[in-house]
Parts: C-alpha cells; structure tokens; sequence
C-alpha cells in the first residue's frame, strides 16, 4: 500500500497549502497535487506525515505519500523527503500499525452499534 514515491523534491521543494485536513503539493513538473493529510505519527521522536491523493487528483489514488514532518517555530510546517531505505521501511511499518489499529477499533465499534440495535429492538 505505501509506495516510496515522491515526485517533488521536498527540502522542502513542495509549497504547502494547509486547510481542514489537506495539503496541495507543488511538484518539480509544475503540477499541484491536493492530498488529504490521513495521519500525523511519531516513530522514534520524529513526526512523519501520510497523504492520500483526493479521489480524481492522480492516477494513482491509492497511494500513500510518506514525508518526515517538521513544525517550525513560526507554525509553518515542513515536508522532507524520507531519503533512508531504513527510516522509510519503519515508518510505513508504523503507518500500517496505524492503519491496523484503526481497523481493529473500527470492526469493535461497529460490533458494539449492532449489539446497541439489537437491545434497543428488544
């Protein structure tokens, strides 16, 4: 699912424009990229950011967009290309922890409304 697959040279190359969850990426082409922040996460004291393309904005909807997060001082956040085979290889692992963990919440939850309906029907 998460592919190393960075198309814009982010030192921070990208221009970021942040609002309710999502973030247009400027590529090296010269083409913007809207992409939906799912998840801001920490492995080993680094903040890492994963992005989504928005439905219709590539090709390649499916994929997941891993860059190092930094906040800085001024509030302006950074995006920095993930360049470590081994930095990256965690934090996917991590990011797909995340995802597992929020499947695994997701199936209880649904469990728990089901079991809600059934008292209520009762």
């Amino acid at each position: 699912m998460s592919e190393h697959n960075h198309s814009g040279s982010c030192g921070c190359g990208h221009d970021h424009e942040y609002e309710h969850d999502s973030i247009t990426l400027s590529l090296d082409d010269g083409t913007e990229l809207n992409c939906i922040v799912l998840d801001i996460f920490s492995v080993d004291d680094k903040d890492y950011i994963a992005l989504q393309p928005e439905e219709g904005e590539s090709d390649e909807d499916d994929n997941v967009f891993l860059y190092r997060y930094i906040q800085e001082d001024d509030g302006e956040p950074q995006l920095l290309n993930i360049e470590d085979d081994d930095e990256f290889e965690a934090v996917a692992d991590a990011f797909e922890e995340l995802l597992d963990a929020q499947e695994y919440d997701e199936m209880f939850d649904d469990d728990s409304e089901d079991e809600d309906a059934e008292e209520e029907d009762e």
